[in-house]
């Protein structure tokens, strides 16, 4: 499989071509980026571990180089500048999404590509990736609640002191303030998370918030996060790679799955060859239902903000 990164000499970008590479299943990875030396120094690095992991083909490249590729990943993104509101930082990324959208287009892209978008805002990008590409359904995804769902796992079992393998927990929804954390189904070692020894709601409660505010976290002490953004990029390519029908709470555009239409977000989805290939109902309590749909609601209404804007 050919995965190509855009953005790949940033953070993010690296990060998850450091995890494909590592995995070693992914067997050709290009990096592509503004900073031309940035992405070929971060693949030459790259490069020069193969010999120890597997025989991959890693290199910098253009636009022209993604047009054979098999899963293209956009991580490419702004940051916000002083005093900037948060739909203008929007604004400039969807400005900067679509040039992206259009170079890769304009080089050619596969008719059965899977592009894979973690550009924030994931949800929207998503949503507009899907309008403008014309892939077949479910081959635009968005990282979405992933990323939270494996740091909300991991502080359960760091603060229950299990192992993080076994806590199976679920964030769904927008990938942000109204994200949705699913305790119905919430459990440790198959044990239901209530019934688990340590576990109290304050904690649950308390866990929760420091997974949803982990990417401000990672900007205070580290300038953003990398590792477990790369490691999440690494699940979902290799459910695609694998056929391995993962079932990951990853982002698409909503066709009917709990009432939802027209509005991208994360919802429990079977990722496989052909992408998002089917999303699933589980059992909701009343209450994570109503924030699912309060968390539809954002996101429509930050879309159709968006979408004035370019009109």
């Amino acid at each position: 499989m050919k995965v190509g990164i855009v953005g790949g000499g940033g953070i993010v970008g690296s990060s998850a071509g450091f995890a494909l590479h590592v995995g070693g299943i992914v067997h050709e990875i290009v990096l592509v980026d503004m900073n031309t030396d940035l992405a070929d120094g971060q693949a030459l690095d790259l490069l020069h571990g193969t010999s120890a992991i597997a025989d991959q083909v890693i290199r910098a490249g253009g636009y022209e180089d993604l047009a054979d590729a098999d899963v293209i990943c956009i991580t490419a993104g702004l940051r916000r500048k002083p005093d900037e509101s948060r739909l203008a930082l929007i604004n400039r990324n969807v400005e900067l999404f679509r040039s992206i959208l259009s170079s890769v287009q304009s080089k050619g892209l596969r008719s059965d590509a899977i592009v894979l978008v973690v550009s924030n805002p994931v949800d929207i990008l998503t949503y507009l990736a899907d309008k403008a590409l014309g892939l077949p359904k479910g081959h635009v995804i968005g990282l979405g609640t992933l990323l939270d769902t494996l740091r909300f796992r991991s502080l359960l079992a760091m603060s229950l002191k299990a192992p993080a393998t076994q806590v199976s927990a679920m964030i769904i929804g927008e990938h942000g303030d109204s994200m949705v954390p699913v305790w119905s189904s919430a459990s440790v070692a198959g044990l239901p998370l209530e019934k688990y020894p340590g576990y109290t709601t304050k904690l649950g409660h308390d866990i929760f918030t420091r997974a949803k505010t982990s990417g401000a976290e990672m900007i205070k002490k580290k300038t953003g996060a990398g590792f477990a953004v790369g490691v999440s990029i690494m699940e979902v390519i290799h459910a695609i790679a694998l056929n391995s029908k993962r079932v990951l709470p990853v982002s698409t555009v909503q066709s009917g799955s709990y009432g939802l239409r027209d509005v991208a977000l994360s919802v429990p989805t079977v990722v496989g060859r052909t992408g998002a290939e089917q999303t699933l109902e589980i059992d909701l309590w009343p209450k994570e239902l109503q924030a699912l749909n309060r968390s539809a609601h954002v996101l429509q209404e930050t879309l159709a903000q968006v979408l004035a804007a370019v009109v």
